[in-house]
């Protein structure tokens, strides 16, 4: 094998792929990059068997071939090479050359053969989605994913697509993420797509109005986005019935400015960012939240103006959880929708409608 490539475009081709490598693995291959040069493109994929990412560039190849490279090793040296053509060939003794400028590095490497093959998807039943909107529902939903693995399906985003309309929703046991948005497609998917997988995702989509292809199969999704494919294991197992979680009934709703709210939770939290569950508390009346904290360190008051209707509450969160919502959250005021001081809180855009939290409260002991 032997090619010549722009250090620039391998160096984007490996920063890709390398979100899908796992630094330690039993399986020393999948710590490195299959590499395949042929037809003057080359083809690098990394994997960890339940993710894997494909993408490709164009390069003068000389010679074609397959290795697997170290991926930590590899990505290391090529950052550090100068700005010009990079030449690689393999060697004897399982060696590649690497060759920039005055540069010269061997380094060892595997073989392709040993490398596990990457699924292989029916891209007949596809839907396409614009990258920025997918971006943009994947953020709106992933910090809600379960990090405990008892209920493995947690660690997903269910996406359902129903009547054109793609829902995706998240939930930890103490918060509920839901998104959704018009799709021109006519199938019924019911998936749920690992939370770690999404969140490689959405640090490759653009934020742009060209459309990512997305195709299920029983057991995989794959992301196409030309040149760059995502393939993932979906997770085993029902999702839960959220609609039956989310309460249609309340008797207070509040609509307050999001950035004056998000500000006052904010600086609340100084006082209870170790111990007490970052418990802050909210009373609401009239046409005014204070919101209170307090801790060893010392206690805070905060008061913002609001648009109440309905009877007065008094309800305790922890502020994380609130702002980790608040943070995402696209209008500049929001609703929150209350039924009581134990039930979960709604928290929604007070116009656009294509997004809905749902929030446990902390119990107030008496």
């Amino acid at each position: 094998m032997k090619f010549i490539c722009e250090k620039n475009n391998l160096q984007e081709a490996i920063s890709i792929v390398q979100k899908a490598v796992t630094g330690r693995s039993p399986m020393p291959i999948l710590e490195g990059i299959f590499l395949d040069a042929s037809d003057n493109e080359l083809k690098f994929i990394g994997s960890d068997i339940d993710l894997s990412i494909e993408t490709t560039i164009k390069a003068s190849v000389i010679e074609p071939g397959r290795v697997v490279i170290n991926s930590k090793i590899f990505g290391e040296i090529i950052r550090k090479l100068p700005n010009d053509e990079v030449s690689i060939e393999t060697a004897e003794n399982d060696s590649i050359i690497i060759t920039c400028q005055n540069s010269i590095f061997n380094i060892t490497h595997l073989e392709a053969n040993d490398f596990p093959m990457v699924p292989s998807i029916n891209e007949d039943l596809v839907f396409g989605i614009p990258q920025g909107i997918l971006k943009n529902m994947i953020r709106g939903t992933s910090f809600a994913v379960a990090v405990d693995e008892t209920r493995p399906i947690l660690t997903g985003i269910l996406f359902e697509i129903n009547d054109k309309m793609l829902n995706m929703v998240a939930l930890d046991g103490y918060r509920l993420a839901f998104r959704n948005e018009f799709i021109d497609n006519e199938n019924s998917i019911n998936a749920v797509i690992p939370g770690k997988t999404l969140n490689e995702v959405v640090r490759i989509l653009e934020d742009s109005n060209e459309n990512v292809d997305i195709t299920f199969t029983k057991n995989h999704i794959l992301f196409n986005l030309g040149k760059t494919k995502i393939i993932s294991r979906l997770l085993e197992g029902e999702f839960i019935k959220y609609n039956s979680i989310i309460p249609q009934e309340f008797n207070l709703k509040v609509t307050v400015d999001k950035h004056k709210l998000q500000s006052s939770i904010e600086r609340a939290s100084l006082m209870v960012k170790e111990g007490n569950a970052n418990l802050i508390k909210l009373d609401i009346q009239d046409e005014s939240m204070v919101i209170t904290s307090n801790s060893q360190l010392g206690k805070v008051r905060e008061e913002i103006s609001i648009n109440l209707q309905g009877s007065p509450i008094q309800i305790a969160f922890n502020s994380r959880y609130l702002l980790d919502v608040l943070k995402i959250m696209e209008e500049d005021e929001v609703v929150m929708e209350f039924s009581s001081s134990v039930s979960p809180c709604i928290i929604k855009n007070k116009n656009k409608l294509n997004c809905k939290y749902l929030v446990l409260p902390v119990r107030l002991v008496k």
